[in-house]
């Protein structure tokens, strides 16, 4: 009879942990993070830093003076954009300044040439430009 009982006792256990296992909810969700400095900047300054970073090329200065503005007529068209206009704005200035000047490019160029031509001395190679 205690045989019974123990078997019945350990069935009403197991079955009662996994019944209060599973009904006990899980909740997931994303936590918020704390930004590294606690200044929060707003997405207009963001965009602000951006034109303002962008407007700093030569390149684009020289445009806007041949377009006949000037410095304090951009920084007041720039203040009367709405939100909208001035992200659109920084999203498009992301291309100017990723496109650069091709300064770069042009001397990466005329060192790669300087290489190849002191390599070819170097395994005296002839150089023939016809």
């Amino acid at each position: 009879m205690t045989k019974y009982l123990r078997k019945r006792a350990l069935v009403l256990g197991v079955a009662g942990a996994f019944f209060f296992m599973n009904s006990v909810p899980a909740i997931a969700g994303l936590v918020e993070s704390k930004p590294s400095s606690e200044v929060i900047i707003s997405q207009r300054d963001q965009d602000m830093q951006k034109v303002q970073r962008a407007l700093e090329s030569k390149l684009l200065q020289e445009k806007l003076k041949a377009y006949g503005l000037t410095k304090e007529e951009i920084e007041k068209k720039l203040s009367q954009l709405s939100d909208e206009q001035l992200h659109t704005l920084a999203k498009a200035s992301d291309k100017v300044l990723a496109g650069g000047d091709g300064l770069g490019v042009a001397i990466a160029v005329v060192v790669l040439l300087i290489l190849i031509v002191i390599l070819l001395k170097l395994l005296n190679k002839e150089i023939i430009i016809r």
